[in-house]
């Protein structure tokens, strides 16, 4: 019996062994700096310290470097959709670089690993272990919209029918935020105009309609709104025709408030043998990429650079061409930017524009 420092609880080892290729040895002792097997531990995980009861010598485990490469995971039956997570989750615990996420704009299941002979070993070992077979893809970028002007519209919604009809009418200004700053609402109502208890509807109705987007059906981001005007009726006004109302303006200040795409920019950083770097470096060129710094490190070569994500889908396979597999790459999200005008134009042809839903 040894004790699990990590988790304070006992671990029974019942034989020990090394590895040769497949096969296991057994051997009745492992030594300081061996590479030992042992079978069927109950609490044990990656990372933990194992030793005599009461010794509580604890090693701090290991800084995992960050997953390099991301794929969208596909279930290919709905029996493998309900083994999935589960399988993922026990793979997670004995493998640290291993990453699993869903992406709440494009709601895709993301699989992370350092390069692609790992995401792959991953995938063979759903399939023989966990009977569990999925389908890789590159995984969609999650673009965004934005204004880069100011804008000032009505949205009025009236609606008679038989009985009580629909009446709500506001005036809102939009203009830009910096980058990163999101959305803010300005109740700037004076007189009772638009009386208090219908404000709130006009801004749920904005931001309903912002997250359909207005070009390519992405959600609008870094706006400001400014409610300054509008009228109501005493019987037909309610929060249903104000919330349309604001959905209305919202559409027509879009219209007029210069829209444009936005793209996630990765901060990349490759490390190749110096001899391959002006390949990197026009590759880099090509991508839209903007290099910000090159250092050499003996024969090694780093290089920095900020990419567009849809630039770097595939850039696993693209560097191992170029560096003859001598070449390694990290990359994370930096910041959003416009897309060019060439390259928004493409995205936003084949993207179903979206298209505003009639409420009763």
């Amino acid at each position: 019996m040894v004790e699990n420092y990590s988790r304070k609880e006992q671990e029974r080892l019942a034989h020990l062994s090394v590895m040769q290729g497949r096969k296991a040895v057994e051997v009745s002792e492992l030594h300081a700096g061996d590479i030992g097997a042992v079978a069927k531990l109950r609490v044990t995980l990656t990372g933990d310290t194992l030793g005599a009861k009461g010794q509580d010598i604890f090693l701090q485990s290991l800084a995992m470097p960050e997953p390099a490469m991301t794929y969208a995971i596909e279930p290919k039956t709905r029996a493998d959709e309900d083994k999935l997570a589960p399988a993922i989750h026990k793979l997670m615990e004995e493998d640290l670089l291993i990453r699993f996420f869903r992406d709440p704009q494009t709601n895709e299941f993301l699989l992370a690993g350092s390069g692609q002979p790992h995401i792959e070993a991953i995938v063979s070992k759903l399939k023989r272990r966990y009977h569990t077979e999925v389908t890789l893809k590159a995984p969609k970028v999650p673009y965004r919209e934005t204004i880069r002007g100011r804008a000032d519209a009505q949205g009025r919604h009236k609606k008679q029918t038989g009985g009580h009809g629909q009446f709500g009418d506001c005036k809102i200004k939009m203009e830009p935020l910096t980058r990163g700053a999101g959305f803010e609402f300005v109740n700037d109502i004076f007189g009772g105009s638009i009386p208090r208890q219908f404000v709130p509807a006009v801004e749920k109705g904005i931001l309903e309609s912002a997250a359909r987007g207005y070009l390519a059906g992405y959600p609008v981001v870094d706006f400001k709104v400014i409610l300054y005007d509008g009228s109501y009726h005493d019987v037909d006004s309610n929060e249903m025709s104000f919330k349309m109302a604001g959905r209305l303006a919202f559409r027509k200040c879009m219209e007029q408030a210069k829209p444009a795409l936005l793209e996630p920019i990765m901060h990349v950083e490759i490390e190749a043998p110096e001899e391959f770097a002006g390949a990197l470096m026009g590759d880099l060129n090509g991508r839209r990429g903007r290099v910000q710094g090159m250092e050499s490190h003996g024969k090694q070569t780093l290089i920095r650079a900020e990419v567009p994500m849809a630039e770097m889908l595939s850039y696993g396979t693209i560097l191992t061409s170029l560096t003859q597999g001598r070449g390694s790459f990290r990359m994370e999200m930096d910041h959003y930017d416009i897309v060019p005008q060439p390259v928004a134009e493409k995205i936003v042809a084949t993207a179903k524009r979206p298209a505003e839903e009639e409420e009763e």
